[in-house]
């Protein structure tokens, strides 16, 4: 009997024999140190229904913090379909060894006794570079029963988490002072409703401020557009949060529309007009282009074509195409600030310092620096300007700065009048012209004139408006509401934008009303996701219209604050963009190729558009920062339609219009997964059924949605 074999008496143990610990074979430095690349695909991206969307790596504790709102909420871990099947509980998990995999023994040698024995565990561990090892012995542990582990290495675990579990969609507003259907008292509803709609007053007035001077109109004339813009707000955030989405939207006049309506200012039949009849004449076009777009959008709203859109529109879409919008108006931030550096760049350096610096101040749990960024910079800089202009800072000796430069005959003079116009805070007179009540009504430029090429030109943009309230609507429902909307809500939002931007082009806003991309931002910041707060901010916000002092003090803020405050929206709206890629992979290198390509050829190509045909010597009537929206005249395009011409050259002349063609065509071709394209997660009819939170969310007030039942597209 050889030594191996047992002694008589004494029970056999299992076969084959537990091998002896051997020494660890030594590590690569990227082992030892537990280093892990970060390469395509390896990134963490939560998925578009809200929820935290993994690779495939073990987690290390039982919770998982959630990155959507931006804190960290712990989630219970997931349960899979089979543990539910077979009635497993919390307890019985954890009293449950963990899932084992089964090797087969190889036979016994000749001579020996073979005793069935149970299944030696071999669990998996993953390396951090990928490599996947064993552990030798029961419950993988070494010879001395310790378990093996290296620096570095964790357990293999599933990828996403549920989507269905109530609990995570409960902790979903834990962050939220108030949500959706929240109503607070009047104190609180009158605090925060002013609080929100002064972190987005920048986003409201600053648009009128561009386009009237544009269109060559008086002070009066900005008053008068800033009244109407409040008043159109008001009204139209009100039927939106009622008959639309029923998210705390605001609309408003959005930066989609300035590019197109600075095209349509610039168009070279306005060029010999001059004065008020260039203004109301040009206006009146704006309301025929706006109109008719604005009606092309709530067809495609309530006819249900939204819904079919929805399946082309996805992060890697919306991201680089509202992107473009903000990066499109380089040539006129800057340019214009330095008209008068001593103001613009102060102005640019307080709103910087209040939204980054002192973003975490807080003042009885509000954080009013980051709240008010724009307010308290805009306050403080026209303060220091008025101080300046009244200490004679901005006087030189026999000139008037109310005098036109065209009428200025001393060279002394004529060399310090920029200066003067730009620098000095009373050159505006629209404060002291403006009546003290003012009632915006319907037609007040007169009637709309009707031009198919401006008009087809718009209803390009409401498709891109389109999506870009498609982004909105779902990244503050998944802050506010219990459930992202389903696509008949989607739709009817979409076409309620249609027919309020209808409403804007009848009251002569300039530009559509649609729903404000800092939108997002700010209901993040605030914590406020209630929607009476918005409804009761939009009712002062058309009280406030109907003061006619009101729009007097808003149009008299100097330009060149206007252009350095439209400096930090317009990186901000490019940044709220480009924040809808952590809804995908941001590190697959397919996203990535996408994005750049988008960002890219929306940059390069208008201007290829906007620079052809010009000399350099040639003497532009118009201010360098208005040289990108006159392609018209001089764009590559050349047939013989006038009208053609006019729609190809303005169009691809946009840089939102070539990032949105880009991304569509290389987002819905390139093959890729839903998780690593991050496909918006929309709620369905059956889950509304299920859930009263998500109905009760959504449904129409005063049992309007009955109206609604036989067509699905529009409706829960």
């Amino acid at each position: 009997m050889s030594s191996s074999d047992p002694k008589p008496g004494t029970k056999p143990g299992p076969w084959p024999p537990a091998p002896e610990s051997a020494a660890m074979p030594p590590s690569s430095w990227a082992k030892k140190t537990g280093f892990r690349p970060k390469f395509s695909g390896e990134t963490t991206a939560t998925d578009s229904s809200g929820q935290l969307s993994l690779p495939v790596r073990a987690r290390q504790q039982e919770t998982q913090p959630d990155l959507e709102a931006g804190q960290a909420r712990l989630r219970p871990p997931p349960v899979s379909s089979s543990a539910v099947a077979n009635g497993e509980t919390d307890k019985d998990k954890k009293e449950k060894p963990p899932p084992t995999t089964t090797t087969t023994p190889p036979p016994p040698p000749p001579g020996s006794v073979a005793v069935p024995v149970k299944d030696q565990p071999v669990k998996r561990r993953r390396d951090s570079d990928g490599v996947t090892g064993r552990s030798n012995g029961p419950d993988g542990a070494n010879g001395s029963g310790d378990p093996v582990r290296r620096p570095g290495r964790i357990e293999e675990t599933v990828e996403v988490l549920p989507q269905s579990m109530d609990d995570d969609l409960v902790a979903r507003n834990l962050h939220m002072k108030y949500g959706l259907r929240d109503t607070p008292g009047l104190v609180p509803i009158g605090f925060y409703g002013l609080q929100h709609y002064l972190s987005m007053l920048g986003s409201l007035i600053l648009v009128p401020l561009v386009i009237v001077p544009a269109m060559g109109g008086s002070h009066e004339d900005i008053a008068n557009v800033v009244s109407t813009v409040l008043f159109v707000s008001g009204i139209t955030t009100l039927l939106h949060t009622s008959f639309g989405s029923r998210l705390p939207l605001i609309q408003g006049p959005s930066f989609v529309f300035l590019a197109p309506a600075l095209a349509i200012i610039n168009s070279p039949e306005f060029q010999g007009l001059n004065g008020n009849n260039n203004f109301k004449h040009i206006m009146r076009e704006l309301q025929g282009a706006i109109i008719i777009g604005s009606a092309f959008q709530a067809v495609l709203g309530y006819s249900g074509l939204m819904s079919l859109i929805l399946r082309l529109v996805n992060p890697v879409v919306v991201a680089p195409t509202i992107a473009a919008v903000g990066l499109s108006f380089y040539s006129y931030g800057f340019p214009l600030v330095g008209k008068c550096l001593e103001i613009g760049v102060v102005q640019i350096l307080l709103v910087i310092i209040f939204a980054l610096y002192l973003r975490k101040i807080s003042v009885l749990s509000h954080r009013i620096f980051l709240i008010y960024a724009v307010p308290l910079s805009l306050a403080i800089t026209w303060a220091a300007a008025f101080l300046l202009t009244e200490a004679g800072a901005f006087t030189y000796k026999g000139c008037d700065p109310n005098v036109p430069v065209s009428n200025v005959v001393s060279s002394h003079c004529r060399k310090y009048m920029t200066r003067m116009k730009y620098c000095r805070v009373d050159t505006s007179h629209a404060l002291s012209s403006a009546p003290w009540f003012r009632f915006p009504y319907p037609l007040q430029w007169g009637v709309p004139i009707f031009n198919w090429k401006m008009a087809f030109v718009m209803c390009v943009v409401s498709i891109i408006a389109s999506v870009d309230s498609v982004g909105s609507y779902h990244a503050s429902s998944l802050l506010v509401a219990s459930r992202p909307p389903t696509r008949g809500v989607v739709s009817r939002a979409i076409g309620l934008e249609g027919f309020t931007s209808v409403l804007a082009g009848l009251w002569g806003m300039g530009t559509g009303s649609t729903t404000l991309t800092e939108n997002v931002h700010t209901i993040a910041v605030t914590k406020m996701g209630s929607r009476r707060v918005v409804e009761l901010g939009a009712c002062v916000l058309v009280i406030f219209s109907l003061l006619g002092k009101v729009g007097g003090f808003l149009a008299s803020i100097p330009q060149v604050m206007v252009a350095s405050l439209l400096c930090f929206m317009w990186a901000m709206f490019t940044a709220l963009g480009l924040s809808n890629l952590r809804y995908s992979e941001a590190g697959s290198s397919r996203n990535i190729i996408i994005v750049g390509l988008s960002l890219f050829f929306s940059l390069s190509v208008p201007a290829y558009f906007q620079q052809y045909g010009i000399s350099p010597n040639s003497n532009l009537s118009v201010p360098s920062y208005y040289q990108p929206y006159i392609v018209s005249s001089h764009g590559p395009f050349k047939s013989q339609y006038k009208g053609v011409n006019y729609v190809m050259n303005t169009l691809l002349s946009m840089n939102m219009v070539i990032a949105f063609i880009m991304a569509v065509i290389l987002d819905n071709t390139v093959p890729g997964s839903k998780q690593e394209r991050g496909v918006y997660v929309w709620s369905d009819s059956e889950t509304a059924t299920r859930e009263p939170a998500l109905a009760k969310d959504y449904e129409l007030p005063f049992r309007v949605g009955r109206f609604f039942r036989w067509v699905k597209w529009v409706g829960i």
